[in-house]
């Protein structure tokens, strides 16, 4: 019997005490109300953990379909995690703080009752790639994935970490990526105007007075004086948080509009 069915037999004040008795200090409580802020994130209450060893399409990111058209993989990567957490109690091992992305934290994931991490079902499914310190498992997953072409795999891409920084002649990959058409993939990757993903309204730039602060660039909220003048964001953001996550920080003459 799994540890949360064996607590539907005890009283709601002996459920409080059992879960705050039991439960390791390195584990994000279940809770029904896990959302997915991308391919790769997870949030839980007020925690965003990001799947450990694993890379995904950001939101506002285009791939290549397999028939040669520009494809929202990134709304779809988030898609699939969503759909994998969904109507599902959600437990995350915290491994630590990812430094390159605000205060969100590493983890490994698990829906209740799986012994399959959620890292690795992104991988078996195609909707992600392994960072360079993934185990063999996750690995595994990853190029048989690849090999299947499924999910991203099938078009062609830029890996997420080169669509961030905006590096426009890193190597491309995917099945259907190609040599003679090589100039347009990636005109259409990095396209100089990025389409708004749905409800994702933050506007941001890569700027070298940002770096001052330590970030990477600048966001515009709506209603603040740079918004409108802003006719090519590099990047599209969901929310703050996600902006700050990815190193921008806000406007100094924007406030709370």
């Amino acid at each position: 019997m799994s540890f949360f069915r064996s607590l539907s037999s005890l009283s709601p004040l002996a459920v409080l005490l059992a879960g705050a008795l039991s439960a390791p200090a390195s584990c994000a409580a279940a809770v029904h109300t896990a959302t997915a802020r991308s391919g790769n994130a997870i949030q839980l209450g007020a925690v965003t953990y990001r799947l450990d060893s694993v890379d995904a399409p950001e939101p506002d990111q285009v791939c290549i379909s397999e028939h040669a058209e520009p494809w929202t993989c990134g709304m779809d990567a988030r898609d699939q995690l969503a759909v994998l957490i969904r109507d599902h109690d959600i437990h995350c091992t915290d491994i630590g703080p990812e430094k390159r992305f605000g205060r969100r934290r590493r983890a490994t994931c698990f829906t209740e009752g799986d012994r399959v991490s959620i890292n690795e079902h992104m991988l078996q499914a195609g909707f992600a790639i392994v960072r360079e310190h993934a185990g063999a498992k996750l690995r595994l997953a990853a190029s048989e994935a690849q090999a299947a072409s499924r999910g991203i795999w099938k078009g062609c891409f830029a890996a997420p970490r080169d669509f961030r920084a905006g590096r426009k002649e890193n190597p491309l990959l995917g099945a259907s990526c190609r040599a003679d058409r090589d100039r347009e993939i990636r005109a259409a990757l990095f396209p100089q105007s990025l389409t708004m993903p749905q409800g994702c309204t933050i506007k941001a730039n890569r700027a070298i007075r940002a770096h001052l602060t330590g970030n990477i660039g600048i966001y515009q909220l709506r209603g603040c004086p740079g918004y409108a003048a802003a006719t090519r964001p590099d990047r599209w953001f969901c929310s703050e948080d996600d902006a700050t996550a990815a190193g921008y920080r806000r406007a100094f003459n924007c406030r709370n509009p």
